[in-house]
Protein backbone atom coordinates (compact mmCIF):
# COMPACT_ATOMS: atom_id res chain seq x y z
CA UNK A 1 0.00 0.00 0.00
CA UNK A 2 1.34 3.44 -0.90
CA UNK A 3 2.05 5.87 1.90
CA UNK A 4 -0.36 8.76 2.44
CA UNK A 5 0.83 11.70 0.38
CA UNK A 6 -0.21 14.97 -1.18
CA UNK A 7 0.37 15.84 -4.84
CA UNK A 8 1.94 19.13 -5.87
CA UNK A 9 2.27 20.23 -9.51
CA UNK A 10 4.02 23.46 -10.43
CA UNK A 11 6.40 25.19 -12.79
CA UNK A 12 10.03 25.64 -11.80
CA UNK A 13 9.68 29.37 -11.15
CA UNK A 14 6.91 28.69 -8.62
CA UNK A 15 9.17 26.70 -6.26
CA UNK A 16 10.76 28.18 -3.19
CA UNK A 17 14.55 27.93 -3.32
CA UNK A 18 14.48 25.22 -0.63
CA UNK A 19 11.83 23.10 -2.41
CA UNK A 20 13.61 23.39 -5.76
CA UNK A 21 16.87 22.40 -4.11
CA UNK A 22 15.24 19.33 -2.50
CA UNK A 23 13.80 18.15 -5.83
CA UNK A 24 17.01 18.68 -7.79
CA UNK A 25 19.05 17.04 -5.02
CA UNK A 26 16.79 13.97 -5.11
CA UNK A 27 17.24 13.69 -8.87
CA UNK A 28 21.03 14.06 -8.65
CA UNK A 29 21.19 11.58 -5.76
CA UNK A 30 19.21 8.98 -7.75
CA UNK A 31 20.30 9.50 -11.35
CA UNK A 32 23.92 10.60 -10.92
CA UNK A 33 25.18 9.29 -7.57
CA UNK A 34 23.14 6.10 -7.01
CA UNK A 35 23.31 4.99 -10.65
CA UNK A 36 27.00 5.97 -10.98
CA UNK A 37 26.17 8.00 -14.07
CA UNK A 38 27.94 11.33 -14.43
CA UNK A 39 25.76 13.31 -16.83
CA UNK A 40 24.26 16.82 -16.88
CA UNK A 41 21.15 16.32 -14.74
CA UNK A 42 20.58 20.07 -14.82
CA UNK A 43 19.96 20.05 -18.57
CA UNK A 44 18.22 23.39 -19.09
CA UNK A 45 14.81 21.79 -19.69
CA UNK A 46 13.25 22.16 -16.23
CA UNK A 47 12.03 25.68 -16.95
CA UNK A 48 9.90 24.36 -19.85
CA UNK A 49 8.23 21.57 -17.85
CA UNK A 50 5.81 21.01 -15.02
CA UNK A 51 7.10 19.21 -11.95
CA UNK A 52 4.94 16.76 -10.04
CA UNK A 53 5.91 15.92 -6.48
CA UNK A 54 4.55 13.53 -3.88
CA UNK A 55 4.93 15.02 -0.40
CA UNK A 56 4.19 13.84 3.12
CA UNK A 57 4.29 16.39 5.93
CA UNK A 58 6.41 18.64 3.70
CA UNK A 59 8.96 15.91 2.96
CA UNK A 60 9.66 15.07 -0.69
CA UNK A 61 8.86 11.41 -1.37
CA UNK A 62 9.06 11.31 -5.17
CA UNK A 63 9.02 13.53 -8.24
CA UNK A 64 8.60 13.50 -12.01
CA UNK A 65 9.00 15.98 -14.85
CA UNK A 66 6.08 16.51 -17.25
CA UNK A 67 6.71 17.80 -20.77
CA UNK A 68 3.99 19.34 -22.90
CA UNK A 69 3.55 18.11 -26.46
CA UNK A 70 5.75 19.57 -29.18
CA UNK A 71 5.81 19.14 -32.96
CA UNK A 72 8.35 16.32 -32.43
CA UNK A 73 6.85 14.59 -29.39
CA UNK A 74 3.64 13.71 -27.59
CA UNK A 75 3.48 14.80 -23.94
CA UNK A 76 6.22 13.05 -21.97
CA UNK A 77 6.92 11.96 -18.43
CA UNK A 78 10.54 11.87 -17.32
CA UNK A 79 12.95 12.15 -14.42
CA UNK A 80 10.81 9.73 -12.39
CA UNK A 81 12.51 9.41 -8.99
CA UNK A 82 11.54 8.00 -5.61
CA UNK A 83 13.53 8.91 -2.50
CA UNK A 84 15.69 5.98 -1.36
CA UNK A 85 14.27 6.56 2.15
CA UNK A 86 10.75 5.82 0.88
CA UNK A 87 11.18 2.87 -1.45
CA UNK A 88 9.16 -0.31 -1.01
CA UNK A 89 5.94 1.68 -0.44
CA UNK A 90 4.66 1.50 -4.04
CA UNK A 91 5.39 5.20 -4.49
CA UNK A 92 6.82 4.65 -7.98
CA UNK A 93 3.45 3.32 -9.09
CA UNK A 94 1.61 6.09 -7.24
CA UNK A 95 3.89 8.72 -8.79
CA UNK A 96 3.34 7.40 -12.30
CA UNK A 97 -0.44 7.14 -11.84
CA UNK A 98 -0.54 10.76 -10.64
CA UNK A 99 1.72 11.87 -13.52
CA UNK A 100 -0.41 10.03 -16.10
CA UNK A 101 -3.59 11.60 -14.67
CA UNK A 102 -2.03 15.08 -14.78
CA UNK A 103 -0.84 14.66 -18.38
CA UNK A 104 -4.25 13.30 -19.45
CA UNK A 105 -5.97 16.28 -17.78
CA UNK A 106 -3.73 18.79 -19.55
CA UNK A 107 -3.46 16.95 -22.89
CA UNK A 108 -6.69 14.95 -23.31
CA UNK A 109 -6.74 12.42 -26.13
CA UNK A 110 -2.96 12.39 -26.61
CA UNK A 111 -0.66 9.41 -26.10
CA UNK A 112 2.10 9.77 -23.49
CA UNK A 113 5.79 9.07 -24.17
CA UNK A 114 8.54 7.95 -21.83
CA UNK A 115 12.18 7.01 -22.25
CA UNK A 116 12.46 4.09 -19.85
CA UNK A 117 15.46 2.34 -18.45
CA UNK A 118 15.25 -1.10 -20.05
CA UNK A 119 15.06 -3.01 -16.77
CA UNK A 120 11.85 -1.10 -15.94
CA UNK A 121 9.87 -2.20 -19.04
CA UNK A 122 7.65 -4.55 -17.04
CA UNK A 123 6.87 -1.83 -14.46
CA UNK A 124 5.92 0.73 -17.13
CA UNK A 125 4.09 -1.98 -19.10
CA UNK A 126 1.86 -2.56 -16.07
CA UNK A 127 0.82 1.10 -16.41
CA UNK A 128 -0.18 0.73 -20.07
CA UNK A 129 3.06 1.68 -21.82
CA UNK A 130 4.29 -0.31 -24.83
CA UNK A 131 7.83 -0.48 -26.19
CA UNK A 132 8.10 1.42 -29.49
CA UNK A 133 11.87 1.40 -30.11
CA UNK A 134 14.91 -0.80 -30.12
CA UNK A 135 17.08 -0.61 -27.03
CA UNK A 136 19.62 2.23 -27.03
CA UNK A 137 22.17 3.65 -24.64
CA UNK A 138 21.47 6.97 -22.94
CA UNK A 139 24.35 8.13 -20.78
CA UNK A 140 25.64 4.54 -20.75
CA UNK A 141 22.36 3.05 -19.46
CA UNK A 142 20.14 0.85 -21.69
CA UNK A 143 16.79 2.52 -22.47
CA UNK A 144 13.75 1.97 -24.66
CA UNK A 145 11.11 4.43 -25.82
CA UNK A 146 7.61 3.56 -24.66
CA UNK A 147 4.17 4.94 -25.48
CA UNK A 148 0.88 4.85 -23.59
CA UNK A 149 -1.78 4.99 -26.25
CA UNK A 150 -5.15 6.66 -25.76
Amino acid sequence: MAAAYTVDVRRMEDFSAADLYDMLKLRVDVFVVEQHCPYPELDGNDKDCLHLRLLMDGELLACARLWRSTPEHHPRIGRVAVSPNHRGKRLGEALMREAIAEVEKRHPGEPIEISAQSHLQKFYGSLGFEVISEEYLEDGIPHVDMLRRV
